[in-house]
């Protein structure tokens, strides 16, 4: 086995052995063995956008494709249950330059959509909700499907946010996108608002997620509004940054700093780590998946172990470093975790156990 961590786009042959998948990934027999023991979840996955734009069919092996694992393409079923995924949060994201009605519509239309993906699954796919509802999908051998929002902009025109947030469907919201929205400020260079806050309205979401148990990300949004929105939240619910990078090892406007990481540690929330090359990227070391091992062993550092989780953005116009390519990326992260040598326990709890844990604290 190379010591460089490589892209490997061969399907899995029918009958292959241990040895042949090793192989054939570039791993070792003990990355796939605890691979199996673990339980695998990626807080933030957008393979519902080339679904829905381009009706990109999730139910077959599509390998690299033309991009080669740039921008999208980085998951289908195949790929997610060869990769080893045990679950994953579905972002329903909504054109922001939409009406307020059409945003609020558009949502409602793409979660019927995602409703169809999972029927339409074979099987390889179930809904979650809660901690039981998910170990009920993963006992019947399918992967799970957390459903999400990304961006609170597509509720703006919800007539009614407790009515639509008690129906329980909903796992999380990003609060924030890539721009302004009425709920507060973005952290990316498309800010426009002054001050950097959250809103009356941000204030008035993240209270109503509070009391219907959802999870409140703060992935995406600017520093200021980021403490605003956790002084306004309920510190017994754990708060989440699905996809981000840290600024301890690389700083960025789309990282969080260390005080940042403690603050939502401190609820018994989670921090998801970004497969994003350029959020990412250090001045020195390896430019490969192993940039991701730095960033979640400085969460680690700061805020404990517990802390620490893979939020992907697999399928959200990301350029993954070199053994990231695609879901068949898991696999290889864990040979790098064991080369790191992280104790067992450690990587079970980063592949998943902590956000089980965070999850079961929300809604059990």
């Amino acid at each position: 086995m190379s010591n460089a961590f490589t892209d490997h786009w061969q399907p899995p042959q029918p009958h292959e052995t241990q040895e042949q998948r090793a192989h054939r990934l570039g791993v070792s027999i003990a990355a796939l063995e605890l691979l199996a023991a673990a339980e695998v979840i990626d807080l933030h996955i957008d393979t519902f956008i080339p679904v829905r734009l381009w009706g990109y069919d999730v139910r077959r092996w599509h390998g690299p494709g033309l991009l080669r694992g740039k921008f999208f393409g980085h998951l289908d079923l195949p790929r997610m249950r060869d990769g080893g995924l045990g679950g994953a949060m579905w972002s329903l994201t909504t054109n922001p330059l939409r009406t307020p009605e059409g945003r609020w519509s558009q949502l409602q239309r793409n979660y019927e959509l995602l409703q169809g993906i999972a029927a339409s699954s074979g099987g390889e796919l179930g809904l979650a909700r809660d901690v039981s509802s998910y170990r009920a999908v993963r006992a019947t051998g399918a992967m799970a499907v957390l459903a999400a929002i990304q961006g609170g902009h597509a509720l703006e025109d919800c007539p009614d946010l407790d009515e639509f947030l008690g129906l329980g469907w909903l796992t999380r919201i990003t609060l924030i996108h890539l721009i302004d929205a009425v709920y507060g400020a973005t952290s990316s260079p498309l800010r426009r608002q002054s001050p950097a806050a959250i809103t009356h309205q941000g204030i008035e979401l993240i209270e109503a997620m509070d009391r219907n148990r959802v999870f409140v990300d703060l992935a995406h949004i600017a520093r200021p509004a980021f403490w605003q929105a956790v002084a306004a939240h309920d510190a017994a619910r754990p708060l989440l940054a699905t996809h981000t990078g840290v600024d301890g090892v690389t700083p960025h406007w789309r990282n969080l700093d260390d005080e940042q990481l403690r603050a939502i540690a401190g609820t018994g929330g989670v921090v998801g780590i970004i497969f994003a090359a350029n959020f990412l990227k250090t001045r020195q070391g390896p430019q490969d998946l192993s940039l991701v091992i730095a960033h979640l062993e400085h969460v680690i550092r700061v805020a404990g172990v517990q802390a620490a989780a893979l939020g992907s953005d697999y399928d959200g116009a990301i350029m993954p470093p070199p053994g990231l390519a695609d879901g068949l990326g898991y696999p290889r992260l864990v040979e790098a975790m064991l080369r790191a040598r992280w104790p067992e326990t450690q990587i079970l709890q980063v592949l998943g156990g902590n956000f089980l844990r965070a999850f079961a604290q929300l809604r059990p």
